[in-house]
Order: C-alpha cells, then structure tokens, then sequence
C-alpha cells in the first residue's frame, strides 16, 4: 500500500518549504563537526535520495531486477551542496519531489511487486522502496526543521 506514502510525500512538499525558507541562511550551513553534514548537506543527501530512487522507481519496471546502489557521501561532497544557496536546495529537493509523486501516481499496481537490488542483503519491491524513501526524507527533514 504506498497511498499513505503518496499523500505523506505530498504533504511534506507543500508544508516544508515555507519553513525551510526560515532557516537563516548561516543556520542552514552550521556544520556541527567536521565530520557531520550541515542541513544544506543533508536536504542535498535527500536529493541525491531522489536522484536514485527515481532511477529506481522507473528501472525496476522494466529491468529484471536492477542494482542500484550509491555512496552516500561520496555523492554529498561530489555535488557541493555546502556551497548552494538555500534557496536553490529548497526548490530542488521541492520540484525533485513533485516530479517523484507524479511518477509514483502512475505506476501499475502490478509493477509494485517486481524487485530491486538496493544495496540491502535481499532484492526489495518497488512498493517497499516507495514506502522507505518517504520514511527517509521524514527522519531527516526531522533533523533540519520541526514539523509534525
């Protein structure tokens, strides 16, 4: 069932960046330590999320159960998120997303069963990668701004 990860999704799209836009700008590029993200850099982590659940969500469709995986930080650094304007991170993950509900509205319930390799110990269903990228754009929206 991913009709509660759809609305949820759509709500987060419509809710967060209002108040994403509030974070001062100092704010959003704070980096706690060296080794942990800023919240520029984990609103990049969930566009790079988007990035390849997108490719996900469209391949295993029609590839015999594709592998798609992805280095997490290697992709944040790589994409320079810290030197973005916050503006241009919140549009980005914004349009990022929307564009992923209109995908997600169409898909065939047949095709949600058909399966992805995504770094995990066993393939996983295209249902259950839509339901966990909702889940994880939540927990780390969780850790940029305070909304229910």
């Amino acid at each position: 069932m991913i009709s509660s990860s759809i609305q949820r999704l759509q709500y987060l799209t419509e809710a967060l960046p209002p108040r994403l836009t509030l974070i001062k700008e100092e704010d959003f590029s704070d980096k706690p330590s060296r080794h942990k993200w800023s919240k520029k850099q984990i609103l990049g982590h969930l566009i790079d999320s988007a990035t390849n659940n997108h490719q996900r969500f469209i391949r295993v469709q029609f590839e015999q159960t594709p592998t798609i995986v992805y280095n997490q930080n290697e992709w944040n650094s790589l994409s320079y998120y810290q030197q973005l304007d916050s503006g241009q991170l919140i549009q980005f993950w914004t349009l990022y997303n929307k564009q992923l509900i209109h995908i997600i509205r169409h898909i065939p319930e047949q095709n949600l069963q058909k399966k992805c390799n995504a770094g995990g110990p066993a393939p996983v269903t295209l249902e259950w990668l839509i339901n966990d990228y909702v889940a994880h754009q939540e927990h780390h929206l969780h850790q940029i701004v305070d909304y229910n």
